[in-house]
């Protein structure tokens, strides 16, 4: 399995966190903008709707007054009552009429470019038709048709807007304005209407005021579902499905596809004339400044990427280089090289760190010069106080050397140090409180009055530092009975058995099948405390070597002649003298073994402690 570095794991939580914070704002801005430039673009095309409307508005109401009047006129309405038969009153009204139009056309002289026709019709068939100063006649004046639809118009006073015209050639450039009149008795009964034609082609010019692009269009819809302007529009089919959409969306808007391509379509209706004026622009052609903000955005985001990207690549070795310098220096340290890194400039906590490895370094050099300088003068002493002494003198500093376990200071300080900058958690805080109980446990000086359920919370610890150095879970079964846990033992007795097991017990690694069992017991005046395992075991030739040196009371191999030493045993043969020297000669440590089948240690203590004084 490939190790997983720090500045890679940084590299990766900054890559996260800097595209997750890209993609977010990029999307909250590119929506929120979509937004706010759909709903301007809605209410620019409103407005511009709207003030066409009140233009048009405005336009007919002037157009209503010129019809009022001719509502009003005594001989338009006498006009309505006249016999169809007689050309005499035919003639005599025609002109009175006539007379009356060209006045009040003149008078209006604002109306008058976009008059294209004024004509006064009865039930009886007979019309006056005004034109250009012109008086038309018909006999009879409209076809069937144009007289029919005339006649439909509501009889309740109100204008209607009609799209059509009596003329051929006006078709489609001309919209009526028709009016029902009642006869000069003014009674109920409608007598005939007065019919407008007003030229879109003067109207238009404010319909053409609606700026709407190269692709935008504009055209208007009446009640009916036609098509008023622009003529183009006319060819469509009264009461299709953009119509029918028009008339049911009311003041709204919405989106149709119309000629193959998807457009956005609002719509405002006249409350005066009953038309529906229409703007529609393509939605391509309203997306394009958010698709020119959307790759704005991923171009911007992009670069912005690849800085920071850098700048993370730049900041991550700024950290692990230093980190890299202690973790190297530290193994320099564990080779017994005291390794010092040059802290000029670091004012951070990694500084901090540097510096305080600098004064561990400084410290455990002079230990270990005052442990070196304390052996030569131990073993002057030996000289003259003979070999017993000797040996109990090179216990006692190997006791004190097993305190200190350069290997062991660095694995858990390397630790420590990558779970204070990668994580923040409770894991941190579990490994210094138990690094501090095992510091402050193994630095006591008296070897007596410590219970059994002392040495399992020193053990306890030292299993919690083991398991995050290992990242392995692994429980230990404690069989001894509650009544045992406040018998008295010597102090570092049994985590240097655990250890042992650890280290030469599994040499494969810790399996789920593997299991260490701590077990004490009360017989014949003694107490005795078990440490067993199904570990690997001990060959008969290595067991019967170490029996013999416990038997020996050898607790430091002889020197080589090459001035080396061999290590193996040492923490099992120290355990072996620091009982014997707090109980005597007749206790210590026993081991049994079986190649294969696991080992078993057991210390052998008297059953009540009574310390033995020295002299």
């Amino acid at each position: 399995m490939k190790r997983k570095t720090l500045s890679g794991q940084i590299y990766v939580y900054f890559l996260i966190v800097i595209i997750l914070s890209l993609v977010s704002v990029g999307l909250f801005s590119y929506v929120q903008s979509s937004r706010a430039l759909d709903d301007q673009v809605k209410q620019y095309m409103g407005q511009m709707i709207d003030s066409a409307n009140y233009q048009t508005d405005s336009y007919l109401q002037a157009y209503e007054l010129l019809s009022n009047a001719f509502s009003s006129n005594s001989d338009v309405r006498a006009f309505m009552e006249i016999n169809p038969n007689d050309p005499y009153e035919y003639y005599v009204y025609s002109d009175k009429i006539k007379k009356f139009a060209e006045s009040s056309v003149k008078s209006i002289v604002t109306l008058y470019k976009q008059l294209n026709m004024l004509y006064v019709v009865g039930q009886h068939g007979r019309s006056v038709i005004y034109e250009n100063q012109n008086v038309i006649n018909f006999d009879p004046v409209l076809v069937q048709e144009k007289f029919d639809s005339l006649m439909k118009v509501s009889g309740d006073g109100r204008i209607a807007l009609l799209n059509m015209s009596i003329q051929a050639a006006d078709k489609g450039t001309v919209v009526t304005m028709a009016r029902k009149v009642r006869g000069p008795s003014y009674g109920d009964e409608n007598r005939g209407v007065v019919a407008i034609e007003i030229k879109l082609a003067e109207l238009a010019k404010t319909w053409d005021r609606v700026s709407l692009g190269k692709d935008g269009f504009f055209f208007i819809v009446d009640d009916a579902g036609n098509y008023v302007y622009p003529p183009s529009m006319e060819q469509r089919a009264p009461k299709d499905e953009l119509a029918s959409l028009v008339l049911s969306s009311g003041n709204q808007t919405f989106l149709h596809k119309y000629n193959g391509e998807e457009r956005m379509f609002v719509s405002r209706k006249s409350g005066y004339s009953d038309w529906n004026l229409v703007a529609s622009m393509p939605v391509k052609e309203l997306r394009r400044p958010v698709n020119t903000i959307r790759t704005t955005t991923i171009i911007v985001g992009l670069v912005t990427l690849a800085v920071a990207l850098w700048l993370a690549f730049r900041f991550g070795r700024s950290i692990i280089a230093p980190i890299r310098w202690l973790k190297d220096s530290m193994r320099e340290t564990e080779k017994g090289n005291w390794q010092y890194i040059d802290e000029v400039g670091r004012t951070d906590e990694i500084g901090g760190l540097i510096h305080s490895y600098n004064l561990m370094v400084t410290r455990l050099s002079d230990m270990i010069g005052r442990v070196y300088e304390a052996e030569l003068e131990q073993q002057k002493k030996a000289l003259e106080l003979g070999q017993s002494e000797l040996e109990r003198q090179r216990a006692e500093f190997q006791s004190l050397q097993l305190q200190i376990n350069p290997h062991f200071l660095y694995n858990t300080l390397e630790t420590i140090n990558c779970y204070a900058i990668v994580q923040d958690s409770h894991e941190i805080t579990e490994m210094v409180e138990a690094m501090a109980f095992m510091l402050r446990y193994s630095v006591q000086t008296n070897l007596e009055e410590i219970t059994v359920a002392n040495e399992l919370n020193h053990v306890r610890n030292y299993m919690i530092i083991l398991q995050h150095r290992t990242e392995r879970e692994f429980e230990i079964d404690v069989a001894i009975p509650p009544g045992l846990l406040l018998e008295k033992m010597v102090r570092l007795t049994l985590q240097p058995l655990i250890e042992n097991i650890f280290q030469h017990a599994f040499p494969d690694g810790v399996e789920e099948h593997h299991w260490i069992r701590i077990d004490a017991s009360k017989e014949g005046g003694l107490f005795r405390v078990t440490v067993a395992d199904n570990g690997t075991g001990m060959k008969p030739e290595r067991l019967h070597e170490l029996r013999q040196k416990l038997e020996e009371n050898r607790l430091a191999e002889p020197e080589e002649k090459n001035g080396s030493s061999r290590r193996g045993g040492i923490g099992l043969m120290n355990v072996h003298r620091r009982i014997q020297m707090v109980f005597g000669e007749a206790y210590g440590l026993s081991v049994d073994s079986e190649w294969g089948h696991g080992t078993c240690f057991t210390m052998t203590m008297p059953e009540t402690m009574r310390p033995r004084l020295r002299g």
